[in-house]
């Protein structure tokens, strides 16, 4: 959709790898590149070596993420909580840091909590980058960690784009990339006025083409990708990925906001979502979810 992005996977604990043994959580495909692992942890000797399974599988940056409000991830004292603790944060960065050769990140919020001035952000961002951390991915929300949901906390806290870009303008020498509130290409644009860069999580997952507008507009405007071409070249790494063994719910899922909008694509979504099929590996889904889409998604011949 965009040879310019950058992926980040999902947050993986370091229990899941030092303990679970899910080491299977790392692997990723090398057209993939370049792309970053966010871990979860609060053990500094944990969260380096956890840092350096993943230099060793080939991942282009760690992040460690402590912005995720989840009351499970709380329970386990990491995520978000661990901003009120940035001497801790900073030693974990200080020992991942030192446990590999790739950039070290962090992810975090404006605040938790009562936690939400300004002092409180700068006291962390300070800390933590004295440990080495030079960049840093804001999600422009405070999160509360009492009372509301994950996906509450996404979107109650009100949106302050301005406090992330008064935040670089505290602190020019370091990388700040805003994350929150970015849905289409005019947003993108504006919120790199200053800043070094933009997070893309939702929007760009109900509407995979917003990825491929970006970089036309950013980068290069006779770059082409359509939904279709698009479906079809992901269908061919499915139907490989499932004789190597990866159930094929793992990845319809995927693709199931790759026609929103447009003529066919309740239907489209229908075939992809049926459970029984699924469970069944039946890969002739991919071809009957394309049959049900208008023709007039087709590129031209």
């Amino acid at each position: 959709m965009s040879p310019s992005v950058g992926l980040f996977t999902e947050m993986i604990t370091t229990g899941a790898l030092l303990f679970g043994r899910r080491t299977h959580l790392l692997d990723f495909h090398p057209g993939e590149h370049p792309v970053a692992v966010q871990l979860g942890g609060n053990n500094p000797d944990d969260l380096a070596a956890a840092a350096r399974m993943c230099a060793t599988r080939g991942y282009d940056e760690v992040n460690l993420n402590v912005g995720c409000p989840s009351e499970r991830v709380q329970d386990g004292e990491i995520g978000a909580c661990l901003m009120a603790k940035p001497t801790l944060v900073a030693d974990c960065i200080r020992a991942m840091r030192s446990a590999v050769n790739v950039e070290v990140t962090v992810k975090c919020r404006l605040g938790i909590d009562h936690f939400d001035s300004d002092d409180f952000l700068d006291t962390f961002v300070g800390t933590v980058a004295e440990a080495g951390c030079e960049t840093f991915y804001v999600h422009a929300r405070m999160a509360l960690l009492k009372g509301l949901s994950p996906a509450q906390n996404r979107s109650i806290p009100p949106l302050r784009h301005d406090r992330v870009r008064a935040l670089k303008g505290r602190f020019p020498h370091l990388r700040i990339v805003l994350n929150g509130g970015i849905t289409n290409v005019d947003s993108v644009c504006s919120s790199l006025d200053g800043l070094e860069g933009v997070m893309i999580g939702r929007a760009a997952y109900h509407n995979p083409l917003l990825l491929t507008a970006i970089h036309q507009e950013l980068h290069d405007s006779d770059f082409c990708m359509d939904a279709f071409t698009a479906f079809v070249s992901f269908a061919a790494y499915m139907r490989k990925e499932v004789q190597a063994g990866t159930p094929l719910k793992a990845m319809t899922r995927h693709v199931l906001g790759l026609f929103n909008g447009r003529p066919g694509a309740r239907l489209y979504r229908q075939v992809l979502s049926d459970s029984r099929r699924l469970s069944r590996n039946d890969l002739s889904i991919l071809d009957e979810a394309l049959a049900v889409l208008d023709r007039d998604l087709k590129p031209a011949a």
